[in-house]
């Protein structure tokens, strides 16, 4: 398999920008490689919906501009409908989690959150930055307007907060051994 198909692979499964050095890591290549496959990943792209968006030596899959306002149409369907059980479970993990990385969702959940972090960003549920440990990742955590929603002011003001706190630190720490 070309080192393209494995470049688009990683993008389409992370759903946000990755660094290329990251790409390099993960696929075992030099940067410079990683780049030179890029480039060859964009000119396939160039006649398909999807186009690479580079910035700040990251890269992402996006939709191509022919495409934006099909696109606007589906992103107002999923504005306008509920955020669904998986948006629940994952509000859920970010509110009484706290700041949190996409890898840690992903893990409690079973399953790859990108879709569910997006539509709870675009709803301004959840506010996303980048992680002070490691500038290479974010955190997610949730918006004022989430806790505006519920009626309340902090964390600490959800239903048994302390109790569900102790047992998922408690669940963690069991996983990791």
């Amino acid at each position: 398999m070309k080192l393209q198909n494995h470049i688009e692979a990683l993008l389409f499964l992370a759903g946000e920008p990755v660094k290329i050095k990251k790409l390099a890591d993960l696929l075992g290549r030099e940067e410079k490689e990683i780049e030179e496959g890029i480039g060859e990943l964009e000119k396939t792209l160039e006649n398909r919906g999807l186009r690479l968006v580079k910035k700040e030596g990251s890269v992402l899959l996006g939709t191509a501009p022919e495409s934006s306002k099909y696109c606007r149409k589906l992103i107002k369907e999923e504005l306008d409908k509920n955020i669904g059980r998986a948006g629940l479970e994952t509000l859920a993990i970010i509110l009484y989690k706290g700041d949190t990385g996409k890898a840690d969702i992903d893990y409690i959940r079973g399953v790859n959150s990108s879709f569910t972090l997006r539509t709870l960003m675009i709803k301004g549920l959840v506010e996303r930055s980048v992680n002070p440990k490691d500038k290479r990742s974010y955190i997610y955590s949730p918006s004022i307007e989430l806790f505006r929603h519920l009626g309340i002011s902090k964390r600490e003001d959800l239903p048994k907060f302390e109790e569900f706190i102790d047992k998922l630190e408690n669940a963690l720490e069991d996983n990791k051994e």
